[in-house]
């Protein structure tokens, strides 16, 4: 999932400058890594403060021994994990008890990010993340997350219809009010503020009152956010990225999502109960651009606990 919007000018040395608000609304922010990516990082102290929640991808066909491996190393660096439990590539109850007893044993792991999960057929008895709050191995837990689609899920509903996933949402805001478990919404990634704005609009309109999470595409080549765009099904907001791709000057410069984050930003401070409470960075050009960019924007509170 991600979210995401790039400034346009030609040199990152001109990049736009920091504004108060976009230092608030970056506060807190989640960044997200898969086992692979993480062996690359020799110390999480070195590129985010401590405490920062770390999303950690389970991509279909890897071994639960790594994702718990490196949930603890995570813990170990001060770090806050929250791995991805997907529905679909789980067989069965017993499974999903043991990798939570795993987490929690070996990586004291108190938050899950809850999804359906990117595989078309499912591997076993879990077809949805709801199923997956109402199994009760989740109870405890001090935070759940479930995934948000601004621009929509072809996954869900292959017409791009809203129906189905805002039924969704609005079991498990219920859940979330019933059973005081905090809980938020964390997206995938758009390319321009107005798609997201207007769909936090609509959440509100229908009763959704979940926290968003906004997810972002960290800094990363134009050629790079093109191909998980498209692999990820954003919408409409695409076109940002087409539009740039017109001019050849700017193809092998990174965008950086400074420009979404200021409008979001500005849109907060002009309606203070707009629903995007916090960021989550999707590293798609590498860990470090992204906390590089982080660190630029939200001042010195997100200084690396090893800088301090």
């Amino acid at each position: 999932m991600a979210l995401l919007s790039f400034r346009r000018s030609p040199a990152p040395h001109k990049a736009m400058p920091a504004s108060t608000a976009a230092q608030a609304l970056l506060q807190g922010y989640s960044i997200e890594v898969m086992p692979r990516t993480a062996t690359k990082v020799a110390d999480f102290r070195a590129l985010m403060p401590v405490g920062t929640r770390v999303y950690i991808a389970h991509i279909d066909g890897t071994p639960i021994d790594e994702m718990v491996a490196t949930a603890a190393r995570l813990r170990a660096d001060g770090m806050e994990p929250m791995p991805h439990f997907p529905a679909r590539i789980i067989k069965d109850r017993a499974t999903l008890a043991d990798w939570v007893a795993r987490y929690k044993g070996e990586a004291d792991v108190r938050e899950a990010l809850l999804l359906g999960g990117g595989v078309n057929t499912p591997h076993g008895d879990y077809d949805n993340s709801m199923q997956l709050i109402e199994s009760g191995l989740f109870d405890g837990f001090a935070r759940l997350h479930v995934a948000g689609h601004p621009e929509g899920n072809r996954d869900i509903d292959p017409k791009g219809g809203e129906q189905v996933v805002m039924a969704a949402l609005r079991a498990k805001a219920e859940f979330a009010r019933a059973s005081g478990t905090p809980m938020a919404i964390v997206t995938q990634f758009a390319f321009e503020a107005a798609p997201i704005i207007a769909w936090t609009e609509r959440l509100r309109a229908e009763g959704i009152d979940l926290p968003v999470h906004i997810g972002v595409a960290g800094p990363a080549k134009l050629q790079t956010l093109i191909k998980f765009a498209i692999a990820c099904g954003v919408g409409p907001s695409l076109k940002v990225l087409q539009k740039r791709a017109k001019d050849v000057t700017k193809l092998l410069l990174p965008f950086e999502p400074t420009e979404l984050l200021h409008d979001l930003a500005a849109h907060k401070v002009a309606n203070p109960g707009f629903a995007v409470e916090r960021v989550h960075v999707f590293p798609l050009g590498g860990i470090k651009a992204s906390t590089d960019w982080t660190l630029a924007q939200g001042g010195d509170t997100l200084r690396p606990a090893a800088a301090l």
